[in-house]
C-alpha cells in the first residue's frame, strides 16, 4: 500500500483545478472507505465471490 502523501498527491493531480474541498473530501472518504474494505478482506476469512453466487442460486 502507497504512502498516505503519495496517494493525496496522485489524487490532487487527477482531478479538476476546480474541484472544491468537498469533492477533495469526498474522494478521499471513498479511498479511505476501499482501503479498509481490502484490509479486512485480508485480514478475515472472507467468503470468495463464487461461493456468494452458489448460495444466491439456492434461493
Amino acid at each position: 500500500m502507497q504512502a498516505a502523501v503519495t496517494g493525496v498527491k496522485e489524487l490532487l493531480n487527477r482531478l479538476p483545478e476546480e474541484s472544491s474541498f468537498e469533492d477533495i473530501q469526498y474522494h478521499l472518504y471513498v479511498i479511505a472507505k476501499i482501503q479498509q474494505g481490502l484490509a479486512r478482506v485480508e485480514s478475515e476469512d472472507a467468503v470468495p465471490h463464487e461461493e456468494v453466487e452458489k448460495q444466491f442460486d439456492c434461493m
